[in-house]
């Protein structure tokens, strides 16, 4: 697709976008009240009604913007042609804040994070303005100067949270065009989801305690707390989505997320409760501003069940000697996914609810009919995997075990393109434990692409890995071609092992390898079902289901409100007014319902024609359990490798070698694993980043800073 189509596609979606945010920005001055006003009342007559016009306005431009990024994702190169040139952007990915509280901050994050709360406060000082101006007394409660001040600063802490609410589900999208038209990676997008939910919930706690504490200075708590207001804002709703909303909170939090899961899993499907009483508590016309999100998670949120629908099945697994398994599942020959891409899975055998996130393993440009994850199996749904695999006897000739494990995939989710490693010289890739699965994908794939002649890959790649027992250099298996084969012009892997709670002088790479290499594989029956997963549908698809049920939705609401909502005779009057305002939200609920089944329906017909026509995945012959080694022998040049006992990585001390051991000016640095780990590299390509600075001239390498994370 010629250049010109994508920047105008670019163009559109930015313009939309602009205008969306504009909205926002306008929205509290008195110049948009008036002209809003004008608009409303010369909307109520027409067909469309003022429903309509607060639908078009405020939520239509977003959706048409996705949209837009869909078509542009499915007309845009999957990879460049050559390699890119380094663009003043890439600057802006590069940590600037380090700090162990927040994590790592990029100049972009930290630009945006500004702009918001400069908008926030743009927001909250001229609504106050306005309000302060008016000195409109509350009669019901007879305020005086002070009360009335503090109830409507908690009043207006209230639209606050619903600015946050309007951006808070974009973020874990999973398949939608957001994050992945940026190159972001969906699981590093989740920070930003809880971000905006801690800064939605504290407005939010503002707004309900502020009024509240009014309240109760006039002795009107028991008065007002129980109301449910035919017109106007009601009282009950919005106390029952803050309650939602904080119990959402509280088991969100890193310490009941960690230690009890499933309690935190289910208690966030509370915001389906959050989401409805928001609209009684704030009505209609506040409603369309978050549409937005809601709408689209919605679309998504069917079509992922949709996907993970039926279940497939375990091919094989391995089971590594430090409590890991390498899971193998079937998949089609057409699907084509990223390298560091995920993928979620449930086994119903273990919880019929829960979904966890792995990184693929594998390659898609090796593997055409498997893809692989590797799971460390610490936790209770780990551990309970662990032992179904185990619990498979030597030669599986006992029928009362279970053979077959049935599991649910959704999924790959990943970058839009390989972009993210073609534009660098050089990689530096820094592991810690079971972080290395998405470098084991990375390395597979640029292999790939050697091999078959393409040059827009970087050549030259140094791999750090760090874990605390020896047995886990197992995991390297998926990549010992590469480190047995000698280094060439067009292809330098350096690998640097670092153990750092066992001693073993002397030992070398191969020893280790030739040590850990042997592996049990279980090979599991496939009669349960004739399903390989092929990922998502087409991004044309995508785009059309999205502006399918979003005309839907326009049709069944000016529908429903001619035949249950009143109509005006005149532009003055209004059908709301003569109508409660409950009636009103619970048109727009029947409205939004039957867009997204219906649009769920017709998804669900398409899919199950493609099923008719998918191939049974590859079948396994043997059943049961087998050890199998490696086929490696001891190799020069793996030795040529480095292997550290006994101590921690200098991180210093490798930046600093790296350019006569590697070489290469733009240089990708990406780190999966421990936070602190993380954090002590983000502060070495910061303070490379301002040396260069520093000196007014470009210091050469240039490190480019990326996290990967393998848990959500």
């Amino acid at each position: 697709m010629a250049k010109p189509f994508l920047l105008v596609l670019k163009l559109l979606m930015v313009l939309l976008a602009l205008g969306w945010v504009s909205i926002w920005v306008l929205k509290p001055t008195q110049l948009w009240t008036r002209k809003w006003k004008a608009a409303e009342d010369a909307a109520r007559t027409t067909v469309f009604g003022s429903s309509g016009l607060d639908f078009v306005v405020y939520s239509f431009p977003i959706i048409v913007s996705v949209m837009i990024g869909f078509v542009y994702l499915h007309f845009k190169p999957k990879e460049q042609n050559g390699r890119k040139r380094r663009s003043s952007i890439a600057a802006l990915s590069n940590p600037i804040v380090v700090n162990s509280f927040i994590g790592v901050l990029s100049a972009m994050e930290v630009l945006v994070i500004s702009f918001f709360i400069i908008f926030l406060a743009w927001t909250f000082c001229i609504h106050i303005s306005n309000d302060f101006k008016k000195m409109m007394p509350v009669k019901s409660m007879k305020l005086n100067l002070w009360q009335y001040k503090m109830f409507r600063m908690a009043t207006r802490c209230g639209l606050l949270a619903e600015v946050c609410l309007a951006l808070i589900l974009f973020p874990i999208m999973r398949g939608m065009t957001v994050f992945r038209l940026f190159g972001i990676q969906f699981e590093a997008s989740v920070k930003y989801h809880i971000w905006l939910g801690i800064m939605m919930l504290s407005f939010a706690t503002l707004h309900g305690v502020g009024t509240l504490f009014i309240w109760g200075i006039k002795n009107r708590i028991q008065d007002e707390v129980w109301k449910w207001q035919k017109t106007g804002r009601i009282y009950l709703a919005g106390e029952i989505a803050l309650i939602a909303g904080l119990v959402i909170g509280i088991t969100s939090l890193p310490q009941v997320r960690r230690k009890r899961f499933e309690l935190f899993y289910y208690t966030h499907h509370l915001y389906t409760v959050f989401i409805v009483f928001f609209l009684f508590h704030t009505g209609d016309r506040h409603f369309y501003m978050v549409f937005p999100a809601i709408f689209l998670f919605a679309i998504e949120r069917l079509l992922r069940i949709i996907q993970s629908r039926p279940e497939t099945c375990i091919l094989s697994a391995r089971i590594f000697p430090f409590k890991a398994v390498e899971v193998i599942l079937p998949k089609e020959p057409r699907l084509k996914y990223t390298p560091t891409s995920i993928i979620f899975i449930k086994i119903p055998s273990i919880s019929k609810f829960q979904w966890h996130s792995f990184t693929i393993a594998s390659s898609s440009s090796v593997d055409d009919d498997t893809m692989s994850v590797i799971i460390k199996c610490d936790g209770s749904w780990t551990n309970s995997l662990y032992d179904i695999i185990q619990r498979i006897p030597v030669g599986g000739h006992d029928q009362r075990v279970q053979r077959c494990i049935p599991v649910s995939v959704e999924g790959p989710y990943g970058p839009a393109s390989t972009n993210f490693l073609s534009k660098y010289d050089s990689l530096l890739l820094v592991a810690g434990g079971i972080g290395v699965t998405p470098f084991l994908s990375i390395l597979q794939e640029i292999s790939s692409a050697q091999n078959h002649g393409r040059k827009n890959f970087p050549t030259k790649i140094q791999l750090i890995y760090i874990t605390k027992k020896r047995n886990s250099i197992g995991i390297l298996n998926s990549v010992l071609p590469l480190l047995a084969n000698k280094n060439t012009k067009d292809f330098h892997l350096k690998l640097k092992i670092y153990v750092t709670q066992e001693v073993q002088p002397g030992a070398t790479i191969s020893e280790l390898i030739n040590e850990f290499s042997q592996v049990e594989t279980v090979n599991f029956h496939t009669e349960c079902t004739s399903y390989s997963p092929y990922g998502h549908e087409s991004s044309l698809l995508m785009a059309a289901t999205v502006g399918f049920s979003s005309i839907l939705f326009f049709v069944f609401l000016i529908i429903f409100n001619h035949i249950f909502l009143p109509q005006p005779q005149t532009k003055k009057a209004s059908s709301k007014e003569k109508t409660p305002s409950s009636y009103v939200d619970l048109v727009l609920i029947c409205a939004f319902t039957l867009s997204i089944i219906s649009t769920t329906l017709v998804f669900l017909v398409l899919r199950l024609k493609h099923l008719k026509k998918q191939q049974p995945p590859m079948a396994i012959k043997h059943n049961g359990r087998e050890m199998q080694a490696s086929s490696f022998q001891s190799n020069r040049n793996v030795d040529e490798h480095e292997v550290n006992f006994g101590a921690r990585p200098d991180f210093k001390d490798i930046f600093s070698r790296f350019p006569n051991e590697t070489g290469g000016s733009f240089v990708g640095v990406l780190v999966c694993g421990p936070e602190a780990m993380k954090e002590s590299v983000a502060s070495i390509c910061k303070l490379s980043m301002q040396r260069s600075t520093t000196n007014g001239q470009t210091k050469k390498p240039h490190f480019n800073f990326h996290s990967l994370n393998f848990t959500l």
